[in-house]
């Protein structure tokens, strides 16, 4: 027990601790009836180091409580970082010490067990390196599900298949595949603390799946900066007066031009007067009116070519803003996850300011309210389409980013026991929300277009990414001062790409560094950050041709929508089949101190693998080939498009194969089950956490005497430690 003079006589033995007895013994009344269950033995010596460096060495034994304000104070006086190093501050102390632990506020910095002249183990992987904090891991991870897809592919997807009648099916595959699948990954990176190949040592046989990751990144990286690219082209031309697109008076323009702004003087020069002024009898009589965004679009942005096959010149234009994007994205990840993890604080929740304006802007025009129920009332005939369940369900991955790697990327950086659980609650619900919220955005414009041409709502935009650049600038034109809305909307537009893209980018980076492993790829990370960026923007050149926007709609289509449905399956199977359900049911116990609850475990085992199975069968049936507008893709088009989505695919079987070929054992079935169970170093990356069916055990050496005395020798095995430090492996059943 800690009183006055019994504390002062016990610290004696170190003058140095006087200060912090002084302070017991200042201590109000409730605070030391709230500590009389604390047994402190202290023991602090201080070492000059270069006259520079203090060396504290605390040894605290707890058998109670600890009040906040005895918490602080350890954490005032340095004693909660202090190093474990060896206490020689008098005879009485010398022999064996009592097993070191950290109560209050530094518990989990410190290990169970941990023995004299043994550096202190914290819940940190400092050769990979981890977030600075949980807020940025959640940012970072909402930034990359709220991405581009969330403003031009989400309410492009309800245009397409039927307004609120998407909502269905995309709510469903959201509860049963996209939330069960997104907590999977990350928990499953968190786990091993590595990226999407090195996670495979849990079945080394299925590493296929994470070169498969690889190539969807890739294919996403190459075509999503393309995307970033036209942001920037659209947010240096709203640096003027007078928006390029408000008006039909430019030299693009056609005579089917008609601008809202001008809709009731018909302002283009070419039109005759006697042309009646009402807008809607005019449309009438000819369908081909098109909006200047719309031309500004095609037919300067894009100077689009008339077949794929036709690229025409590159855009000098947009190439530059593609070196721009890619020189942003080098920049943001030249220190990792260290300084993109400072970046999302801005990037992550700016573009909610602008949503939330232009939501508010667009509620107010009038039309707004047909567009809105246009958005909301479902066309129940569409529901019953195979496609539009498909593109629900390619929708969650795309959104969420299931099976690009990302999710296990970003997980790998956080502390063993962050709860992934919550994390994966929290950003599921928060990137559908965005979805559905800019989708109201887009839809009050819509209908406002729609309104002043008189037309339905259906007809009054193109489909795929032009959405986003057609019928944002048109509304952007409406708002007062529109070059500065404009700004702030393609300035939004170019965060949520860049927040995307930092995941995609250090997927493929954390791979290659993973993979390798050895010190010398560590150190010249920032040089493979690099080279994986200037290969980006070299393959992203085609893309900022004449006929760049079909190459990218057929990548957007083929190389990243179903193939993520057969990746994800393959891995669900793989964790929960092969591994086995139960061994990592204990896995996330272990690391969160609860086991996954009973909905996802069964949605993991049954719901969504047999959902994304019927998937692929009633798509395979109902199948169309891709179309833009009026075009139609020639057939080597889409066969290119098809091998694109197979290159993924292929590499798991093809990997499985190679694996089989150098795994040792006399016969199939013997070389199937050596290919498939865990490798020796699958588990926690870090030794404090290797417990249980994990833990690590060497008989310590008779010469020193040390061994890890484990705090609960009932619940878990600590490792054992020799004198050389080193250590193995062995499974709990041998």
């Amino acid at each position: 027990m800690v009183r006055g003079g019994a504390a002062v006589a016990r610290a004696s033995v170190c003058p140095a601790v006087g200060l912090g007895v002084w302070w017991l013994r200042g201590a109000e009344p409730q605070d030391q009836r709230a500590c009389v269950c604390v047994n402190v033995c202290v023991c602090v010596c201080v070492i000059a180091h270069a006259c520079r460096h203090l060396w504290i060495r605390v040894w605290v034994q707890a058998g109670g409580c600890l009040s906040r304000r005895k918490g602080r104070a350890l954490e005032v006086c340095g004693l909660k970082s202090a190093g474990s190093r060896a206490c020689d501050c008098g005879p009485g102390l010398q022999g064996p010490q009592p097993t070191a632990t950290m109560v209050g506020k530094g518990a989990k910095g410190m290990l169970n067990g941990a023995v004299p002249s043994e550096a202190t183990k914290k819940d940190q992987n400092l050769k990979r390196g981890n977030w600075g904090n949980q807020i940025e891991f959640v940012l970072t991870s909402v930034g990359y599900a709220v991405g581009l897809g969330n403003v031009w592919r989400f309410p492009y997807l309800c245009y397409r298949n039927g307004g609120g009648a998407f909502m269905f099916p995309y709510f469903i595959m959201l509860i049963f595949c996209g939330i069960p699948l997104f907590f999977m990954e990350l928990s499953f990176g968190q786990f091993a603390s590595q990226g999407c190949l090195g996670v495979w040592r849990i079945s080394p046989m299925f590493k296929g799946v994470g070169y498969g990751m690889m190539v969807v990144s890739t294919y996403i990286g190459i075509y999503y900066n393309v995307v970033i690219c036209i942001a920037f082209y659209y947010f240096f031309s709203s640096m003027t007066h007078v928006l390029p697109w408000a008006y039909c008076n430019n030299p693009w323009n056609t005579p089917d031009c008609t601008g809202v702004l001008d809709a009731s003087n018909l302002t283009n020069g070419s039109r005759p007067a006697t042309l009646p002024s009402n807008l809607s009898h005019l449309l009438n009589h000819s369908l081909q009116r098109t909006s200047p965004s719309e031309e500004y679009w095609r037919r300067y942005v894009l100077k689009l070519s008339d077949d794929i096959g036709n690229f025409g010149e590159v855009r000098m234009p947009l190439l530059g803003c593609l070196g721009v994007s890619w020189v942003v994205v080098f920049l943001c990840l030249i220190r990792g996850v260290k300084s993109s993890g400072k970046v999302v604080y801005f990037t992550a929740t700016f573009p909610y300011v602008v949503l939330t304006i232009l939501f508010v802007r667009g509620v107010t025009l009038e039309g707004a309210f047909t567009g809105i129920m246009y958005y909301l009332t479902p066309q129940w005939d569409k529901i019953l389409e195979a496609k539009v369940w498909g593109d629900a369900a390619s929708q969650i991955f795309y959104s969420l980013g299931c099976a690009w790697g990302g999710l296990i990327t970003m997980a790998s950086y956080n502390k063993f026991h962050n709860n992934c659980y919550r994390d994966s609650i929290i950003i599921s619900i928060t990137n559908c929300a965005t979805s559905v919220y800019a989708g109201f955005v887009i839809f009050s414009i819509l209908g406002f277009m729609a309104n002043h041409l008189g037309v339905d709502v259906s007809r009054v935009a193109d489909h795929g990414p032009g959405l986003a650049f057609v019928a944002y600038p048109e509304a952007l034109t409406l708002l007062p001062i529109s070059p500065l809305w404009s700004l702030l909307f393609f300035f939004m537009l170019i965060l949520l790409g860049l927040g995307t893209q930092f995941c995609l980018l250090e997927t493929l980076v954390t791979a290659i560094v993973d993979e390798v492993g050895n010190e010398w790829i560590l150190k010249k990370k920032t040089y493979v950050t690099l080279g994986v960026a200037v290969a980006g923007f070299l393959l992203g050149i085609p893309l900022t041709s004449q006929a760049g926007i079909y190459w990218l709609l057929l990548m957007d289509n083929y190389a990243a929508s179903f193939s993520l449905v057969v990746i994800s399956c393959i891995m669900c199977v793989s964790i929960m089949y092969i591994y086995g359900h139960r061994n990592y049911f204990q896995d996330i116990q272990m690391m969160l101190g609860f086991p996954p609850p009973l909905f996802f475990q069964i949605c993991w085992r049954f719901v969504s693998p047999a959902i994304i199975f019927f998937i692929l069968i009633f798509t395979v049936i109902q199948y169309q080939p891709i179309t833009y507008n009026h075009y139609q893709y020639p057939g080597w088009a889409v066969a290119i498009g098809f091998l694109m989505a197979l290159s993924s695919v292929i590499c798991i079987p093809l990997y499985a194969l190679f694996q089989l070929g150098r795994t040792d054992g006399d016969t199939l079935l013997q070389r199937l089950k050596n290919a498939t169970k865990p490798s020796r170093d699958w588990g926690p990356a870090l030794l404090e956490h290797r417990t249980g069916r994990y833990a690590p055990t060497i008989p310590a050496s008779p010469e020193d005497g040390l061994e890890v005395q484990p705090l609960h020798p009932d619940k878990a095995q600590i490792p054992m430690v020799g004198s050389n430090g080193s250590s193995r492996l062995q499974d709990s059943r041998i």
